[in-house]
C-alpha cells in the first residue's frame, strides 16, 4: 500500500506531507531536508525582507533539487519584496497565512507558481477559490502560533465540502494515526509544524525543542488579544499577558510584549521571557530525530492505521 494522493502529483512530492511555514523556525536548512525526504519543505518569510529570503532560497536549492515553497505572512512589512521574490526566483509553490493573496494571484499564476492559502474559514476558501489557487491548508485551532476559531475535526471537513481543489488538513497532527484521520476526513494531505521543529536539520534552539521535548498534554495556552491570539507553551510571558489581559491593559502594551518574542526563543534559546509557539500535539513529540525519519514513520503508522482499519470491511 502507498499513500499518494493527488497533492503528490500537484506539488511533484513522494508524499502528501507539508512542512509548516514557521517563521524564524522553517529556515532553509528543514525546508531543504523535508524535502529531500519527500515531503514539500516550506521556507518561512515571516517579517524578514526579501533580500534576506532570496538567500534563503538560494540555500535550499543548493541542498536540495526537489520542489519547495515558501510561506508569505501578509502582516509583514516586506510583503511586496517577498512576492517579487518569490516571482524572481521562480519557487514552484508559495503557501500564505495572515491575510488575502487575491491580488496577487495572478502574476503568480502566470510565473507557473502554485497558491495554496491557509484558511480558517468557509467563506475565505470560497472566495480564493474563485481567484485560482491551487489548494487549501484547513488549519485547526489545535496549531501552534497563530490561530483561528474551529478544530481541524470540524474544520476540514467543512473546507472539503466547500471547494473543488485539494485540501490539507492542518493542526494537530504529528503521527501517522492522526495523518491517517485527516486522509479519513478527505483532506488530501497533512501539513505539521510542532514535530518539525524537532528535527534534526531545524536550526531552532536546543531550548525551544526541548520545551516542546518535556512539554505534558495540557501545557499550551492562548496569548494574544481581540482575536489576535497565539499558542504557546505556558512560560513567565503567557503568564504576565494573563495579568494584562485580566486589568484590561490597553492593546498597545501588549503588543509591545509580544514584540521580537518569537525571535529570542527560537534565536536565543528564552524559554521564559520568549515566545515558545508550539501545538496541542507538543506532548507527542518525544525525541530530535532527522526529518526523513520523522516523514517515514507518519507514512508508515497511517498506512497500517489504514490497513487495519480496510480489514473491518
Amino acid at each position: 500500500m502507498t499513500i499518494h494522493t493527488e497533492l503528490c502529483d500537484l506539488f511533484n512530492i513522494k508524499y502528501p506531507v507539508i512542512q509548516g511555514g514557521m517563521a524564524w523556525v522553517a529556515t532553509a536548512e528543514l525546508a531543504a531536508a523535508v524535502s529531500e525526504a519527500g515531503g514539500l519543505g516550506i521556507i518561512g518569510a515571516g517579517n524578514a525582507p526579501g533580500e534576506i529570503v532570496r538567500a534563503q532560497i538560494r540555500k535550499a536549492r543548493a541542498l536540495t533539487k526537489k520542489p519547495f515553497g515558501v510561506n508569505v505572512y501578509y502582516l509583514s512589512p516586506f510583503v511586496e519584496e517577498v512576492i517579487q521574490v518569490v516571482l524572481e526566483e521562480k519557487v514552484e509553490v508559495i503557501s500564505t497565512g495572515a491575510g488575502n493573496p487575491g491580488k496577487h494571484i495572478p502574476q503568480l499564476k502566470e510565473a507557473g507558481i502554485k497558491i495554496m492559502p491557509v484558511v480558517s474559514s468557509v467563506a475565505l476558501a470560497k472566495r480564493l477559490e474563485r481567484n485560482g489557487v491551487d489548494a487549501f491548508i484547513a488549519e485547526g485551532m489545535e496549531c501552534g502560533g497563530h490561530i483561528g476559531d474551529l478544530t481541524t475535526m470540524a474544520l476540514v471537513p467543512q473546507i472539503i465540502d466547500a471547494v473543488k481543489v485539494p485540501v490539507i488538513a492542518a493542526g494537530g497532527i504529528a503521527d501517522g494515526r492522526q495523518m491517517a484521520a485527516a486522509l479519513c476526513l478527505g483532506a488530501k494531505g497533512v501539513q505539521i509544524g510542532t514535530r518539525f521543529v524537532c528535527a534534526t536539520e531545524c536550526t531552532a534552539h536546543i531550548n525551544y525543542k526541548n520545551a516542546i521535548i518535556n512539554a505534558k498534554d495540557r501545557e499550551t495556552v492562548l496569548t494574544g488579544y481581540h482575536g489576535h491570539y497565539v499558542r504557546v507553551l505556558k512560560n513567565k510571558l503567557s503568564k504576565e499577558f494573563d495579568r494584562l489581559n485580566k486589568i484590561q491593559a490597553p492593546e498597545e502594551e501588549l503588543e509591545n510584549l509580544g514584540l521580537g518574542r518569537l525571535r529570542a526563543a527560537v534565536i536565543d534559546g528564552d524559554i521564559e521571557m520568549g515566545s515558545v509557539m508550539s501545538g496541542q500535539v507538543a506532548a507527542m513529540v518525544n525525541r530530535i530525530q532527522p526529518a526523513g525519519e520523522i516523514i517515514e514513520e507518519i507514512i508508515k503508522g497511517a498506512k497500517e492505521v489504514l490497513l487495519d482499519k480496510a480489514k473491518i470491511f
